[in-house]
């Protein structure tokens, strides 16, 4: 499993202890991928960039991974950590699994294998996803950009 960051590594970590806890399985490899310098927009900004770190300590070469993020939403996040998991080997296999699809919004023929909710967020609505790791509580938010 390889959340990506900086969001989708809140995400992963529960999973992992879920399958851990509810299936009994120990032997979960979980990682941190940061795309911050893959992304097609990062130079697009005139404040620098701060990337995340990338914690993969173990061979993706001919692994299924599966990457985990907060929202799926226009599918350039998704195509980035393509780009940077092949830093780290060539898997044989790739899935998606996302909280929460945008799925009228992709930019990107990209959908998720897995998906906790799909939400038709249209127009100005952004979805918005907080966690109690960072935030102090969990919730999935939908809110108007122009009423913010």
């Amino acid at each position: 499993m390889v959340g990506i960051q900086p969001r989708g590594i809140f995400l992963a970590e529960r999973l992992k202890k879920i399958v851990q806890q509810e299936y009994n399985i120990q032997e979960i490899a979980l990682g941190y991928l940061d795309i911050t310098f893959f992304r097609d927009d990062f130079r697009r900004t005139d404040k620098p960039l701060e990337a995340n770190q990338t914690k993969i300590d173990f061979v993706v070469e001919n692994k299924k991974v599966i990457f985990i993020d907060d929202v799926l939403y226009t599918g350039r996040s998704i195509r980035s950590a393509l780009t940077a998991i092949q830093s780290f080997g060539r898997p044989s296999e790739i899935e998606l699994l996302v909280l929460i699809d945008r799925r009228f919004s992709r930019h990107l023929p990209i959908q998720p294998d897995y998906y906790g909710r799909q939400v038709d967020a249209i127009n100005n609505e952004k979805v918005k996803v907080s966690w109690k790791e960072n935030e102090g509580e969990d919730g999935v938010f939908l809110i108007n950009s122009n009423h913010q």
